[in-house]
């Protein structure tokens, strides 16, 4: 599935799963979920204000939060730390379906993955130690490319 078609299922699922659970899908929250289905994976508060603010809109940070805590309560989002003490969120596929992610400890960009063999691996350590893994995250730290060059 391509990304443009997984941001478009994904925000008609986020508008009928709030309808259905009693919220209206309007005003700030539209916003705020218009803004992530743009902005993809990883993104801050602040990257979902200054989208919205390039868009003229007058949506102020406290009512971000409360819209990204409130999807999140609903499991549309996941939010996560990749350890630089701030929330980062991500649309949460309807599926289960889900990714890793690789930081620039330099410059800080993030980067999804995916990687079957490293599922694999984490079914096949579950099934070693008898655990049931109900989820798991992957962050992986390092420098990137572009950082590397620089030096």
């Amino acid at each position: 599935m391509s990304a443009t078609a997984f941001r478009a299922g994904w925000t008609e699922h986020t508008l009928e799963t709030l309808s259905s659970a009693g919220h209206r899908a309007s005003g700030a929250r539209a916003e705020v979920i218009s803004a992530i289905a743009e902005l993809g994976c990883s993104v801050t508060a602040r990257e979902v204000a200054d989208v919205l603010r390039d868009r003229g809109s007058g949506v102020g940070l406290a009512s971000i939060y409360r819209a990204l805590d409130l999807l999140e309560r609903l499991a549309l989002v996941k939010r996560f730390n990749v350890g630089e003490g701030i929330a980062r969120y991500e649309p949460a596929h309807p599926s289960g379906e889900h990714h890793h992610h690789i930081v620039c400890d330099s410059c800080g960009t993030v980067e999804p993955f995916e990687d079957e063999a490293l599922e694999r691996a984490i079914g096949r350590l579950s099934d070693r130690v008898n655990f049931a893994v109900a989820a798991h995250d992957v962050t992986l730290h390092g420098e990137c490319p572009t950082c590397r060059a620089a030096g």
